[in-house]
């Protein structure tokens, strides 16, 4: 229901329990006062009555002509008038006089005894006297007093209706409800009530609460509205920026892998003349004598050194190609040794000796390609160590140990030297780019920060530390891993190195 017509209906039902409440309230005492009345009339009208109710010349039939509309007047025994034992005692004390009795055989009324003749039983008299013009004033007063407070009632409510809820209520929710209207339609110049309109009672102070509310919901939109605007240009410059890294991290990989191919460029030169020269001299003994055939041993050789001369460009090649990462379970120890045979294309760094102690089942999810170079920059940082403390001689040694960690499978490869270790400085920042204690004709200080990058690339992690017990440096390479068997352990580290995680983890 709308508010007026509750307060209608509220008026509707509190004038009917105010006109029961008066019924209830008035009819009592208006009963009482015209009972009152009657009796008085009774008791003085019957005393009026007792010289000729007393004469003996009194006939019956002139008692009974005192009877009239409004009169009733009964002689006889107490027990014939049902006169109460107490009105009994009063009116035999006091002859002529009228007692007032409230509960007689004919109703309320007045009481006289009168003594008999001797012989004669004692009368008693009863007057009851009824005044209907009283009973029927109290009747129209009690309906004008009704009347009266309904009608200052009507006059209240309908002044609050006409002239002061229309103003003070009903305008106000009014401008509420179409000021909420306006802003579910986004009306923005019809959502704040004007100050003009707001009322200073409580639904004024709902209102300005409602305006200060709508005026902090806007400025929050709008400070949103322009965080969003800032977030998505951030966002555009975050995305312009990964373009930028993602593009230099792709020429630092091929940065790294040209520095790579000119390193091994001297030592494929010298591995080439040794199967030159055999292929050279077997060309020559045929040229001498291009109608003698070849022996099988002179064939075999030739064989041998061709596929050594193919093995080598493949190599190469494999090397020098920018493949996307494709992982796929691959046997851990062929990427290893390709690893160590291009280093050991490098003639400085074939006094150095590299094991690899890596069973052939430990497997990896990895792009077999794309590790090879991890290994390359792994293996030849080890050898370039060595050399860069002045020793000719030393050794390196890889090797891989199968975990599970966080129900997972995983298979570390552990790169191992026995050369200065790591600088303490360069620690921390050993995978950044251009990180690097060999800055000229043979070292970038790339080849950690590509490793790093493409073992990323394949869920992993690349970690360095020192060695504990003795001088030298470990790089662990941790791969995820087809399911194997767990517990196994292929190889042990040289130098007594355990297999165990390694102890610091550096960022890309």
């Amino acid at each position: 229901m709308r508010i007026r017509k509750k307060l209608v209906f509220l008026h509707t039902i509190f004038s009917l329990a105010l006109a029961a409440a008066l019924l209830v309230a008035l009819r009592p005492a208006l009963k009482e006062v015209v009972s009152r009345a009657e009796l008085d009339e009774a008791r003085v009208l019957l005393e009026a009555l007792v010289p000729a109710l007393a004469s003996p010349d009194t006939s019956d039939a002139a008692i009974a002509r005192l009877n009239a509309d409004e009169t009733l007047l009964r002689a006889g025994t107490a027990q014939e008038l049902g006169l109460p034992s107490d009105v009994v005692a009063q009116a035999t004390a006091s002859p002529g006089r009228a007692v007032l009795a409230m509960e007689t055989s004919a109703g309320p009324g007045a009481v006289v005894f009168l003594p008999g003749r001797p012989g004669e039983e004692p009368i008693f008299h009863l007057m009851r006297v009824q005044i209907r013009d009283a009973r029927s004033a109290v009747v129209r007063l009690y309906g004008l007093m009704v009347l009266a407070l309904l009608g200052v009632y009507a006059l209240v409510a309908i002044t609050l209706e006409v002239l002061v809820l229309p103003q003070t209520v009903y305008a106000p929710i009014r401008r509420m409800l179409a000021a909420d209207r306006a802003v579910q339609a986004s009306t923005s110049g019809e959502e704040l009530i004007p100050e003009a309109l707001i009322p200073g009672d409580e639904l004024g102070e709902i209102m300005r609460s409602r305006n200060d509310a709508i005026s902090r919901l806007r400025r929050q939109e709008a400070a949103l509205a322009q965080a969003l605007s800032q977030l998505e240009a951030v966002a555009t410059d975050l995305r312009r920026k990964n373009h930028l890294l993602e593009t230099a991290r792709r020429n630092l990989t091929d940065a790294d892998r040209l520095a790579s191919l000119g390193m091994m460029s001297a030592g494929i030169s010298h591995e080439l003349n040794t199967p030159l020269a055999v292929l050279k001299g077997l060309t020559e003994k045929l040229n001498a004598a291009p109608t003698h055939s070849v022996p099988p041993a002179e064939a075999a050789l030739m064989l041998r050194v061709v596929g050594r001369l193919e093995r080598l460009g493949e190599s190469l090649l494999d090397f020098a190609r920018a493949r996307p990462a494709a992982a796929r379970p691959a046997p851990v120890r062929p990427i290893v040794d390709e690893a160590i045979t291009l280093v050991r294309l490098d003639r400085e760094g074939a006094e150095i000796a590299i094991g690899c102690d890596i069973d052939e089942g430990v497997l990896a999810q990895c792009d077999p390609d794309r590790m090879v170079q991890v290994f390359v920059n792994l293996v030849r940082n080890a050898v370039d160590a060595i050399r860069g403390a002045g020793r000719r001689q030393g050794r390196v040694d890889v090797g891989a140990v199968r975990s599970r960690r966080e129900g997972r499978p995983w298979v570390s490869i552990m790169v191992t030297d026995d050369g200065p270790g790591i600088d303490a400085a360069v620690l921390p920042r050993l995978f950044e780019p251009f990180v690097s204690t060999r800055l000229d004709s043979r070292g970038t200080g790339l080849g950690l920060a590509v490793a790093e990058g493409i073992v990323r690339e394949h869920g992993g992690v690349l970690l360095a530390r020192n060695r504990a017990e003795r001088p030298g440096a470990v790089f662990e390479v941790l791969l995820p891993a087809p399911d194997e068997p767990q517990g196994e352990t292929s190889g042990t580290l040289a130098g007594g190195e355990n297999n165990v995680p390694a102890a610091k983890e550096e960022p890309a």
